[in-house]
């Protein structure tokens, strides 16, 4: 019997490392995880209770055999664990009918069979959904596919997971460096010492610059706030209302929160601020922050108090491209990245874990990620 492969995965307390871990130990690895945390901590992007899942994409059809896969990844990781992690009430799309963005899905729709999507006119969406305002010219989908994950959950169930399939998390450990050997392998320096290991995935999240600073295209790490709100008029919760996405010009999310009592808001990358230092965040929400989301609320959710009960803070990587990068380094066989999935990873993080296993272990995947490679410059 061969022996087992050694792979490590360093950032194992965060979205794509807890699902790689997973997916390694379910294929025999020997699996060996670090985390400067633990599973389900706050520190990188996934937080705040609850994350969007949606069957559609409006950035491009190549996600779709992604967002596929992860949709078969997400019912087997709540198999296997028993535990209730994703609820499909849907996802409200809503933008600009002549924005790129909404052509994506629409063509998408139309040209890749996405059944579970529908077109709502303004009138429809008055009828179903009143909390909305649609402004003219603008176009809604409701893509019934989509849903809610829970985000802190899945991590510590992705997690458990692979401990109960052996693997072994190192929590509270911070990795220092990640270095191929020239003979083949790569060495793991944490504080405690130096450990060897046959393959390394990298999910450092805000930290891959640190771990990595030859990628060859920039992570820029963003400070990202979350805002909980109140409804004063509609009910947002009843028959489970779906979560929502506005695309261009007015870029935005928000779910009905888990407990029924607020709604959660989002903005896009372009509000806001670079992190220099990931330990240093600030986490303090200056009033001045909030002027875009009372702007939104105030347009588009009316009925809902612009005074928030509660805000987040977390961290997300970009880049210049919005896509992630997911392979391996350019001339490194034993070291493989995932980073900067640009705010929009955690529903596809089940399936990146099954496409890294398969890069730590087969050295290649049959899944579509030839335009993430790192070495993919200039990606649309």
């Amino acid at each position: 019997m061969s022996t087992p492969k050694r792979v490590a995965v360093i950032g194992a307390g965060g979205s794509m490392g807890s699902q790689t871990m997973w997916r390694l130990a379910a294929r025999g690895a020997e699996v060996v995880g670090y985390d400067r945390y633990a599973p389900g901590h706050d520190r990188g992007a996934a937080g705040g209770e609850s994350r969007i899942f949606r069957s559609g994409n409006l950035w491009d059809a190549a996600y779709l055999p992604l967002l596929r896969l992860a949709d078969r990844m997400w019912e087997q990781l709540q198999q296997e664990t028993g535990r209730v992690l994703r609820t499909r009430n849907g996802c409200l799309v809503m933008g600009e009918t002549a924005s790129p963005s909404m052509q994506v899905l629409l063509s998408s729709i139309t040209d890749h069979g996405l059944k579970d999507n529908e077109l709502l006119d303004r009138a429809e969406l008055a009828r179903r959904y009143p909390q909305h305002v649609l402004p003219e010219g603008h176009t809604a989908v409701l893509d019934r596919a989509g849903g809610t994950i829970r985000p802190e959950a899945s991590v510590q169930a992705a997690a458990e997971r692979a401990g109960q399939l052996g693997a072994r998390l190192h929590r509270y450990t911070t990795v220092r460096e990640v270095t191929p050997r020239p003979g083949g392998g790569v060495d793991i320096v944490t504080d405690h010492g130096t450990d060897h290991v046959d393959t390394a995935v990298v999910t450092a999240g805000p930290w891959i610059n640190t771990l990595l600073p030859d990628l060859s295209r920039e992570v820029q790490i963003h400070r990202v706030i979350s805002s909980w709100h109140i409804p004063t008029t509609h009910d947002w919760f009843a028959g489970g209302a779906p979560a929502f996405v506005r695309s261009a010009p007015h870029a935005c999310y928000g779910l009905p929160s888990p407990d029924g009592v607020s709604v959660k808001i989002g903005l896009s990358r372009a509000h806001y601020a670079q992190v220099p230092d990931p330990e240093r965040l600030d986490r303090t929400v200056d009033p001045s922050e909030l002027g875009l989301f009372r702007e939104f609320i105030r347009e588009f959710m009316p009925d809902l108090n612009p005074d928030p009960i509660r805000l987040s803070v977390y961290m997300e990587g970009y880049t210049e491209s919005g896509n992630p990068l997911v392979g391996h380094l350019p001339g490194q066989d034993d070291l493989i990245v995932m980073a900067g999935f640009s705010g929009g990873g955690f529903k596809f993080s089940p399936a990146m874990g099954e496409i890294a296993a398969d890069l730590a272990l087969d050295g290649t995947t049959e899944h579509p990620i030839d335009f993430l490679a790192p070495t993919t410059l200039g990606a649309v």
